[in-house]
């Protein structure tokens, strides 16, 4: 398989593409979101084994989403019951991409731990709130960014790998492989797409609140709750939505024109 390399400017457009596709049904993929958001936190509350039940099954779940981005890209109708199709495809691989996920996740924390005698990896696994003052130490800090400067392999390894397996039958060292030359070829698209959350994601709604808290400032918090739901109910779908538009594009086909 070979991924297409793309100009940095459609990267940029993932996020609108992404919410074209929100468009179509925005009942239906907001529902479908929030479902699988709902099931992974009940997950979680199963004792000891919870959380890594979870994470085994999120490559599951994220190509149950994919499914019904791309039953929306083409035309197709879309359920409730896609919420669990990512079951039903390679899925003996998809579990295996999600216990390597948790294996290497547990190995990046246990190495950033390494400076932070474990604050940071803590926090993360068993949910220990560090105080203030471990939290503004160098050493958490120089945790923190060991740990994501190991993150980024990964997350590249990872972006693609779920469809891959799901939709092209693909073993998992094949999936990761693939995601990860994929993503690595396709840098500055993925670097105007991150620029693009940060726009849409957070520059954009924080400016709104920012805009009601000056306007109503005794009910600047009772609004701005008002309107986060709503804005999650948007931005959430449509974040799914762009990264079936990546995938669509990468390893599909673009129109130079567009």
């Amino acid at each position: 398989m070979q991924a297409l390399t793309l100009p940095a400017r459609r990267g940029w457009l993932w996020l609108a593409e992404g919410f074209t596709i929100f468009r179509k049904n925005p009942p239906m993929l907001a529902l479908l979101v929030v479902g699988y958001w709902m099931l992974v936190a009940l997950i979680n509350l199963v004792p000891v084994i919870g959380a890594i039940i979870a994470t085994i099954c999120i490559p599951a779940f994220s190509v149950s989403l994919m499914n019904a981005c791309r039953a929306l890209d083409q035309g197709r109708p879309v359920g409730p019951q896609l919420l669990f199709s990512g079951f039903r495809e390679n899925l003996r691989t998809l579990l295996v991409l999600g216990g390597l996920y948790l294996g290497a996740t547990i190995c990046i924390l246990g190495i950033s731990s390494l400076a932070d005698d474990g604050i940071l990896m803590r926090m993360m696994l068993a949910g220990t709130p560090p105080g203030e003052e471990a939290m503004a130490s160098a050493e958490f800090l120089a945790a923190t960014q060991l740990a994501l400067l190991l993150l980024a392999p990964l997350v590249m390894a990872y972006w693609y790998a779920p469809v891959l397996a799901a939709w092209h039958g693909l073993p998992a060292s094949k999936a990761l492989f693939f995601s990860f030359v994929a993503s690595l070829r396709n840098w500055r698209a993925f670097l105007a797409y991150s620029a693009a959350m940060i726009a849409y994601g957070a520059v954009v709604p924080g400016a709104v609140l920012g805009l009601v808290a000056s306007l109503l400032p005794d009910g600047a918090s009772f609004f701005a709750a008002l309107l986060a739901m709503p804005l999650l109910m948007i931005l959430a779908p449509t974040l799914f939505a762009s990264f079936y538009v990546s995938y669509r594009e990468v390893f599909i086909a673009i129109d130079e024109n567009a």
